[in-house]
């Protein structure tokens, strides 16, 4: 996992990919878009815009990925997302291939981060989060989920 703020990304020392990711990102105006998906490099780069309340953590699962990077971006409100290493997810469903996620309903050694307005968080394939948590009370947020192409750090 990689935390960081919008503000400082020239310096953040993010790979170049995911630096790119992020700028194309912001480019595309995501705090004026409705929810749904918007491209930015066909398959290999594109983000999910989504607004919705957050949730008692306990109501939510934790997910994984095994061929998408995830930067979660978040533009409105504040959100808890709780994390863990590689590993640690247990409890899971099945593999949705096609979607490329998992569910899991427990995280071993449960780490949590809150992100405020301009800050990201970028979750490797196979790292579990559960995004979308409430902070204080549950309250409105808008965020963008970056999804990058794995394989595109060895390209």
């Amino acid at each position: 996992m990689i935390m960081g703020d919008m503000q400082l990304l020239p310096t953040a020392g993010l790979h170049p990919v995911l630096e790119e990711a992020l700028t194309l990102a912001l480019a595309a105006r995501p705090q004026e878009k409705a929810p749904g998906r918007v491209e930015l490099r066909g398959d290999d780069i594109f983000m999910n815009v989504m607004q919705f309340a957050t949730q008692p953590s306990q109501e939510k699962k934790a997910e994984l990925h095994e061929k998408y990077i995830d930067i979660q971006l978040l533009l409105t409100g504040e959100e808890r997302i709780l994390f863990g290493i590689t590993g640690s997810a247990r409890q899971c469903e099945e593999m949705h291939l096609e979607d490329d996620y998992q569910l899991c309903t427990h995280i071993d050694n449960e780490h949590a981060l809150l992100l405020k307005p301009g800050m990201f968080a970028v979750f490797m394939p196979g790292e579990p989060h559960k995004p979308g948590c409430v902070v204080d009370v549950p309250r409105e947020i808008k965020k963008v989920v970056v999804k990058v192409r794995a394989s595109l750090f060895n390209a």
